[in-house]
């Protein structure tokens, strides 16, 4: 008889639907598994037939976590498809918004989502797990609770430039609808100074942002964990520590290909918005690596695949040329066949290759030789991926990663915000086709936009957690997060941490339920609420 057993874990409610897991294990080994996205999302259905601008409301109700960043997307797509003129103070405005919505993102994942699988009694034999348990704990642990609470401050500069946040509408085609006060700029360095001061520095590096700024490979990271017991007793120090001791180095390794579209334009470089200039203008780059070679990020590799997915069967094409996902009939989840069509999610394709997007997509760019000088330039996770290659701990590292030089771009482009300049030039509409990217927090996000008559003819939207937990393709090749967890050993098939542990490292934004089986007799063996 299956035992079913529920742990709510997570104290954060998530957003976009829910995501059963189903494993197939083997002598404690996960053999098979398949990720099902067990909700139509649909608004692609919604946008058809509706005024180009529509994107602008509509699109940032697709996610609570990140809908700045689909407002970044829609009013890019429409840029380009209207050839807009964009002040430099509109795109650092712009990128204010979605960096700060991604650097709180970063605590309010780790200690809410990802750090309290960490206190699971799976690693109670461990000997840094009481201090683990200490800070890391749903709702009691010390670090949770600050980090948690902290997190809402970088959002707080986001509304003072958008109005509100989640769910603002103040980017727009020709700029943002918004121009600040030197009263709200200095409002926004106070706020980010407190987040510096009350976590950022004092609680998660031990230490000031520029000394961990020095950090340039492995070897550096694991001086700078001993060089003080700041550092070493930091948060980010402790996870460094407790990672290898856990052994989260050792499973979630996934497809090894890594796909970003880059984001953070500069303020001088894209004021024409063209498709086929992003590449130069963005900050954070963009691209693809196949495991050992670098690619320009060309939108025009990507397609998606439905095969697996519950559309009715068109071939794998461009967003821009997919007619709009028709749903088959209300799915029986109980009854899914899991070598036929089992999930809402597409699966997104690049270069005809599952892509892993995310947080350590974008520090491999940032490694890229090629890397222009107003890009990132961090070799870091170059000389980590050599060393150790892709799992749960790099992919986790490369997040915790970002959020010192998040905090340096926010302060700088605080200070370049022109208060007499434009914010906005009012564009000419006309029918044709666009495309707006970003990397959300949890990677890289697409909206692709065709517009005939005046209206929307063809809407199609591309999230990072669609690249993650996308279902087989066309020939059977398995999803980043599928493939991540193949081979994954887990120690206890009625409570199999490991497997959300693995999901939570790609932050899919989905709620997590868990079906344990047994690779040989198909047995279901336990289900879990993650």
């Amino acid at each position: 008889m299956a035992i079913t057993k529920e742990l709510n874990i997570s104290p954060v409610g998530r957003v976009e639907g829910d995501l059963d897991v189903k494993v197939y294990m083997e002598d404690g080994v996960v053999t098979r598994a398949h990720t099902q996205a067990a909700m139509f999302r649909g608004f692609e259905q919604i946008m058809a037939g509706k005024d180009p601008q529509s994107g602008l409301i509509v699109t940032p109700r697709i996610c609570g976590i990140c809908g700045g960043s689909h407002l970044y997307c829609a009013s890019s797509a429409l840029d380009t498809a209207w050839g807009t003129t964009l002040p430099p103070n509109a795109l650092l405005l712009r990128a204010l918004g979605q960096a700060t919505e991604t650097i709180q993102s970063i605590p309010r994942w780790f200690y809410a989502i990802f750090a309290t699988d960490l206190a699971n009694k799976k690693f109670a034999n461990k000997p840094l797990y009481a201090e683990v348990v200490k800070r890391w704990a749903a709702y009691v642990g010390t670090s949770f609770q600050k980090g948690v609470t902290t997190s809402a401050l970088p959002v707080q500069v986001y509304a003072l430039f958008g109005g509100q946040w989640p769910h603002s509408s103040y980017m727009v085609p020709g700029g943002v609808m918004s121009a600040p006060t030197l009263k709200d700029i200095t409002r926004a360095h106070a706020i980010m100074n407190q987040f510096r001061k009350d976590w950022l520095e004092s609680i998660f590096l031990g230490c000031s942002i520029e000394r961990y700024m020095q950090i340039k490979t492995w070897d550096d990271l694991m001086e700078w964990v001993e060089e003080n017991e700041s550092q070493r007793n930091s948060d980010l120090g402790l996870y460094i520590r407790a990672g290898i001791e856990f052994g989260l180095h050792k499973f979630g390794q996934g497809v090894g290909k890594f796909v970003a579209f880059g984001t953070y334009i500069h303020k001088d470089l894209w004021n024409q918005p063209k498709i086929e200039t992003r590449n130069n203008a963005v900050i954070s780059p963009g691209g693809f690596w196949d495991g050992k070679k670098y690619y320009e990020l060309d939108h025009l590799q990507v397609q998606e695949h439905v095969k697996h997915a519950w559309y009715a069967d068109v071939p794998a094409a461009h967003p821009w040329d997919e007619p709009l996902p028709t749903p088959l009939p209300s799915q029986n989840l109980a009854e899914t066949n899991f070598n036929d069509k089992y999930s809402w999610s597409k699966a997104p394709r690049y270069m005809n290759f599952a892509a892993e997007a995310g947080p350590l997509s974008r520090v491999i760019m940032n490694a890229n030789p090629a890397n222009k000088a107003h890009q990132f330039q961090d070799p870091l996770f170059m000389d980590i991926m050599e060393k150790m290659g892709p799992s749960v701990f790099t992919r986790t590292l490369a997040r915790l990663h970002e959020a010192p030089r998040l905090y340096l771009m926010i302060d700088e482009w605080l200070r370049q915000v022109d208060l007499n300049g434009d914010f906005y030039i009012k564009p000419t509409e006309r029918d044709g086709k666009g495309w707006g990217a970003t990397e959300a927090a949890r990677g890289a996000l697409a909206h692709w936009i065709e517009i005939e008559n005046g209206v929307i003819k063809n809407y199609q939207v591309m999230a990072p957690t669609t690249w993650n937990v996308g279902p087989n393709d066309e020939t059977g090749n398995p999803g980043p997060i599928e493939a991540a967890l193949e081979g994954t050993e887990i120690e206890d098939p009625h409570d199999p941490v490991e497997v959300g542990l693995v999901a939570r490292s790609f932050d899919s934004c989905l709620v997590c339920t868990v079906h344990a089986h047994d690779g040989k007799s198909d047995q279901e063996l336990a289900k879990f609420k993650l």
